[in-house]
């Protein structure tokens, strides 16, 4: 389900890029301004994320998709070991295999050097602003999560989620291309044969989150963390080290 769920996430991502930013596409010529084709690529990949959190799969595996987000709550003792690992195998699985899906069916037009298989990399302000950037939305996507999650609005949390990837996507791309998330870096790294800045997206959302759950526990205490799943309030089996119903308000 997560390798599913990420995989197709980067086939939307990769439809989505190509019908944007491709110069023989009919919406690229017809939209010549950069920030508003960020901003609609924005509005599709929050819409598709939303689509995978609260989709049946989405709501059973708890819709990680992303290591990131899981060695955080792995961090914070919410995740079995074996699970923490074979989640975050299936979600480098299941970008590759997405790239890999939406290349075969998008040809060249993916390929072409204004879509480059979304491959996410520096912008012209340089790798140390990137690695900044992508540390710093990392942790504030981790820390609305937290915070999200284990409060009255936990249903919500996709939602929170998605507004920040739509608001990131639009303002920050320019910048580190807008990835939080190793696997789907990796995934069209894979496909383009482009590994040059690979490493700022495999280390600065991991050590963004981190530092999100750390602050969170500090502040807040362990034991405040009562699920790992985004979407909890739903009938699906729950496989993680979960107390979500002791939470006083759903009493």
């Amino acid at each position: 389900m997560e390798a599913a769920g990420l995989g197709l996430f980067m086939i939307s991502a990769c439809l989505f890029a190509t019908l944007l930013e491709y110069p023989g596409s009919p919406l690229h010529q017809a939209l010549p301004d950069p920030f508003v084709r960020r901003l609609l690529m924005g509005l599709a990949m929050a819409a598709t994320a939303v689509g995978v959190i609260y989709s049946p799969w989405g709501q059973q595996s708890g819709a990680h998709i992303n290591p990131s987000v899981t060695l955080s709550f792995w961090y914070l003792g919410k995740i079995a070991h074996w699970d923490a690992l074979f989640y975050t195998l299936a979600q480098f699985l299941g970008a590759a295999v997405g790239v890999a899906v939406a290349a075969t069916l998008l040809g060249h037009t993916l390929a072409d050097p204004a879509v480059g298989y979304v491959v996410t990399q520096p912008g012209m302000a340089g790798i140390a602003v990137a690695f900044a950037v992508e540390a710093t939305i990392s942790f504030i996507l981790m820390t609305t999560v937290l915070v999200v999650s284990n409060s009255r609005l936990a249903r919500y949390t996709g939602l929170f989620a998605a507004t920040l990837l739509a608001f990131y996507i639009t303002f920050t791309a320019p910048f580190s291309g807008t990835s939080m998330n190793p696997a789907r870096s990796l995934g069209s790294a894979l496909v383009a044969g482009q590994w040059a800045y690979f490493w700022i997206y495999l280390l600065a959302p991991p050590l963004g989150m981190l530092l999100a759950a750390e602050v969170y526990h500090r502040v807040r205490g362990r034991d405040a963390v009562k699920c790992c799943k985004l979407h909890h309030e739903n009938d699906k089996r729950c496989i993680f080290r979960c107390n979500y119903q002791q939470l006083s308000f759903w009493r």
